[in-house]
């Protein structure tokens, strides 16, 4: 190791935050993919993590907070291996942090986006999932 910061430290913490706000969805296509439940069990537990069905309501506000924390958690370590430790610091550095932040949050969203109505809708449409008004409800190219 060189003593240089880790850019992909950074990609690391946004992904990872992709990853688990898309948590209401994923489940339901591994079980489907590897043959461990049935298309209508997987249907019902995506039902439940996404739309709070069955006193599950906590659980997609939940994911989603902790995905937000994953992506300041990773601004700070990211901000903090390059000697922006204090207020003073971040000040003056204001313009740096300002756009990585924006940037970052931006690329996390879009992130999740991408992997949970985009791609795991399509790979659970291809294992018949009950999801095709969610394809046409976010058919951006149509």
């Amino acid at each position: 190791m060189s003593g240089e910061p880790d850019a992909r430290s950074l990609w690391r913490w946004m992904l990872g935050s992709a990853f688990l706000a898309s948590m209401c969805c994923l489940p339901s296509v591994v079980l489907v993919m590897f043959g461990l439940a049935s298309v209508s069990t997987a249907a019902a537990l995506s039902n439940k993590l996404y739309w709070g069905e069955d006193g599950f309501w906590w659980f997609r506000p939940l994911m989603l907070f902790i995905a937000t924390s994953f992506v300041m958690t990773g601004l700070i370590i990211h901000f903090r291996s390059r000697g922006i430790c204090t207020l003073d610091e971040a000040k003056r550095e204001r313009r740096k942090v300002v756009n990585t932040t924006v940037i970052v949050l931006l690329v996390s969203y879009l992130g999740y986006l991408l992997l949970n109505y985009v791609i795991l809708t399509e790979i659970g449409l291809l294992l018949d999932l009950p999801w095709e008004s969610s394809r046409e409800k976010y058919a951006f190219w149509e």
